[in-house]
């Protein structure tokens, strides 16, 4: 089976219209609060990446900013840099009482992985940060929030809703709204537990139950023109900062197909693979909850030592499945595209497409797992006859180079 590449290809339905030029390439430029710069440095970063260069100074002056930028470029640390600088550079921040900012995310995963980042970079600051998720105790975010100290709530957007309904988060000082992973949040394809339509819908009643002078910034690696126009409804003329569709594919990642004829023959050659090549760590993403774990199974019953996520699983274990997958005591994940939007961990150099994504827009935050913030990896998908189609409209999407894989595969890992 050959797979042609295409290029070059015209890609309409992404604005790339910025209107926002001024770049600040260095982070002691910013004039941030020295208990925050503190903080940067002490989270690890030495210079501002490309997005951080040109979105936080907007955002810090208080205008509304749509971002896109591709996966590992420190989107997460540039709006978080960027509320912190906002709610403590006030001449009474020490004394902060209520929410001031909340960031939503479409996953609980990403909710508390940003929230961390929060509590990181805002250490020296004495920032109160709460994760309000679903599948967890309510009556503990309930008893945080209702004692007014926390100033930054990261949340998914049912749990958020369930908690202003309820009286216990108050919204009377809330400055900032981020939307993280906007094109999940936004598009007419999205879908939560409340089925389909429902983050799209539950962000509109968010947006019915905050103060309509609240800085709203969208940040994502894909935005969709549908998207942009939606968020013309509740945005006020904000600063875009895009980058074009063909600029999107992750430098760094070196990017392989297999084609695989059979669907039952790509059990084989993922072993096969695994066999001859040894990476720190690696994420195999399939579609489907039950084949998450079929596929651990069979893999178990070939030793080979793995483990498993998705939305099934209940939110505490999945919490635990991470934290072993992020402190290296696992080094094989399986998982949906659950774990596809803003998981950062750091040693990923592997992502395997087992199964193609249904959607394009996926791939890219797929294997965006591999190579953060400029480090090196690798993706390989496995193509079978049904996927060549999908394969040739990502190329062609991305305007990006997706080869067969070569026989000396390990040389680049």
């Amino acid at each position: 089976m050959k797979v042609e590449e295409t290029t070059n290809a015209q890609n309409d339905d992404v604005t790339t219209q910025t209107n926002w030029d001024q770049v600040i390439d260095n982070f002691d430029d910013m004039n941030l609060d020295p208990r925050l710069l503190r903080g940067i440095y002490a989270y690890g970063f030495e210079r501002p990446s490309a997005i951080q260069q040109r979105a936080i100074l907007p955002i810090v002056k208080g205008q509304d900013v749509i971002a896109q930028a591709q996966s590992g470029t420190g989107k997460t640390a540039t709006f978080t840099i960027s509320i912190l600088q906002r709610l403590f550079e006030s001449p009474d921040s020490p004394s902060l009482r209520g929410v001031q900012a909340i960031i939503l995310a479409p996953t609980r995963e990403l909710a508390q992985q940003t929230n961390r980042v929060v509590v990181a970079l805002g250490d020296y600051l004495g920032v109160n940060s709460l994760a309000v998720i679903g599948g967890t105790q309510i009556r503990e975010d309930l008893a945080r929030i209702r004692q007014g100290d926390v100033n930054v709530v990261v949340a998914t957007p049912g749990r958020l809703i369930d908690m202003i309904k309820r009286g216990a988060l108050k919204t009377d000082s809330l400055k900032m709204l981020c939307l993280d992973e906007a094109d999940e949040m936004l598009s007419e394809s999205s879908h939560s537990a409340r089925g389909p339509g429902g983050f799209r819908d539950q962000v509109h009643e968010i947006f019915q139950l905050i103060p309509g002078d609240v800085q709203v910034l969208l940040f994502s690696a894909t935005l969709p023109t549908s998207v942009l126009t939606l968020s013309s409804k509740f945005m006020r003329s904000p600063v875009n900062i895009l980058v074009k569709q063909d600029e999107l594919t992750l430098e760094g990642i070196k990017q392989f197909y297999v084609a695989v004829e059979k669907e039952e023959w790509k059990l084989d050659t993922l072993c096969d693979l695994f066999d001859t090549i040894s990476v720190a760590q690696s994420v195999i993403f399939v579609n489907g909850r039950r084949k998450v774990e079929w596929l651990k199974e069979k893999m178990e019953e070939r030793e080979f030592t793995v483990s498993a996520i998705h939305g099934d699983i209940e939110q505490s274990h999945r919490t635990s499945i991470l934290k072993q997958f992020h402190t290296g005591a696992s080094r094989v994940l399986i998982s949906t595209d659950l774990l596809a939007r803003g998981i950062d961990v750091q040693q990923v150099s592997l992502v395997v497409n087992y199964d193609m994504p249904v959607n394009r827009e996926n791939y890219l935050h797929r294997i965006g797992r591999g190579g953060r913030f400029g480090r090196k990896g690798v993706a390989i998908n496995f193509v079978a006859l049904g996927d060549v189609e999908m394969l040739q409209g990502i190329i062609k999407f991305y305007s990006t180079e997706i080869s067969e894989m070569p026989m000396n595969i390990v040389d680049y890992l």
